[in-house]
């Protein structure tokens, strides 16, 4: 959805011809309009991106609720696969578009925090392989990055926007397919009702623990605030701006997407390498210093992007383009699996899905900010767009560093007595 959404909005489902036909685009235009002002094409293909994906990354609160106290965590994905697998069934028709957000974001929602609860329950409390097991599992996530622009996004750009969602929905499907015959190798998983039955009055103790983890949230924020742009609207700009001809052929915009999914794969292969040989001389950072360190990498990504840019006198150069992925993509792993594995291993257990759902929904508010700042492209220029999004990121680093040990002291550590959980051995 991210290689394809705003680009498919931009060039086909806001345009006249088609726009009229799409259920429910004009109240929501309406609505956006009420509360930012006037949108053009482009401001409003920006900010539907953001309402959705944050709406994505809110309904895990949800999600996390039902898979704790009603469904349990298995079903709770099972349900989610389904809903995901109807959701990119509606993209193949443009009168159901926003039904089709809608169901996706439902999906998502149910399947993101109770997952990634079950992996980190592979790990016991005090197991040192819990950060880089995350890491593994964001690899893996991005083999699908790697493969959705090649898959989805050359048959929606080349042969019809319909025909990508539509392939997307049988990768769901085969999704779900996987989960369930593998599900045998994912840890037992209490009953919502014993769970209920279970439930206790948290301690004052579990209280300062549930502080420090929503205050792990701001840098995280921050970072991805900068982060998500990379997924609205540069897609737009480079579609207009980069000289994309390679060989006397035009490269289409979403095969960028599949230099992303491999430059983060690569980030994650060396990164968790480099985390255990600083673990085996215990010199390993925390989780929050190590999310300032990504929003550091975050910065010089915008800051090359906004150089790149602004000494291009006609179309900027993919180098430019390729630079800014590599080292935003290398800036991933140290920023979301330090989160979630912090919020694996502190979190009290009763509300363990809920605060994991909680740490996904901090991406909705960048999301938001995202969607949000898209209307600001076209008046500040793109050089200058990119190089806000730079001061987004450098807010990442001074939060992180400013935050740093008062969330040491909220969970009961000190830094240089936290050993991060890490990847199992075989994982890399």
């Amino acid at each position: 959805m991210q290689a394809l959404l705003t680009l498919y909005m931009v060039r086909h489902l806001l345009t006249a011809d088609v726009a009229g036909h799409v259920a429910g685009l004009r109240t929501l235009r309406t609505a956006i309009e009420t509360i930012a002002g006037p949108t053009t094409t482009i401001s409003l293909a920006a900010q539907i991106f953001g309402l959705y994906v944050g709406l994505v990354n809110m309904t895990p609160l949800l999600g996390g609720w039902l898979g704790d106290r009603v469904l349990g965590q298995t079903r709770a994905v099972m349900l989610g696969a389904v809903l995901m697998t109807a959701g990119h069934l509606s993209m193949t028709s443009e009168h159901t578009f926003l039904l089709a957000l809608a169901l996706l974001a439902s999906g998502s929602g149910l399947i993101r925090g109770n997952l990634a609860v079950q992996i980190g329950k592979l790990y016991g409390p005090d197991d040192t392989r819990r950060t880089r097991a995350f890491g593994v599992y964001m690899f893996v996530r991005n083999l699908g990055a790697f493969a959705a622009p090649l898959i989805c996004g050359t048959l929606g750009e080349i042969y019809g926007w319909h025909y990508g969602f539509g392939i997307a929905a049988i990768a769901m499907g085969a999704a779900l397919v996987i989960y369930v015959r593998g599900r045998k190798y994912l840890p037992s998983e209490i009953s919502p009702r014993q769970r209920r039955h279970e439930h206790k009055k948290l301690t004052s103790a579990e209280w300062r623990t549930i502080a420090g983890l929503l205050l792990a949230l701001v840098p995280y924020i921050f970072m991805f605030s900068a982060v998500y742009q990379a997924y609205d609207l540069l897609p737009v700009w480079v579609a207009d701006h980069v000289n994309r001809d390679a060989f006397g052929v035009t490269i289409p915009v979403t095969w960028l997407f599949t230099f992303d999914g491999v430059a983060t794969m690569v980030g994650i292969a060396l990164t968790v390498r480099l985390w255990r040989w600083l673990e085996n001389r215990k010199r390993e950072p925390w989780s929050i210093t190590k999310m300032a360190i990504g929003s550091a990498l975050t910065c010089v990504a915008y800051l090359i992007l906004a150089f790149g840019t602004a000494v291009s006198t006609t179309l900027v150069a993919s180098f430019w383009v390729l630079a800014f992925f590599l080292l935003l993509d290398f800036s991933f792993i140290w920023g979301e699996p330090p989160l979630r594995s912090l919020v694996s291993r502190y979190a009290p257990a009763p509300q363990a899905t809920t605060l994991m759902s909680l740490s996904i929904m901090a991406i909705a508010i960048s999301n938001l900010t995202v969607g949000w700042l898209g209307r600001f492209y076209e008046t500040l220029q793109p050089s200058r767009f990119w190089l806000l999004h730079a001061a987004l990121a450098g807010g990442g680093v001074l939060t992180a560093l400013a935050l740093n040990p008062i969330i040491s002291r909220l969970l009961g550590k000190h830094n240089e007595k936290v050993r991060e959980p890490g990847l199992p051995q075989n994982a890399a």
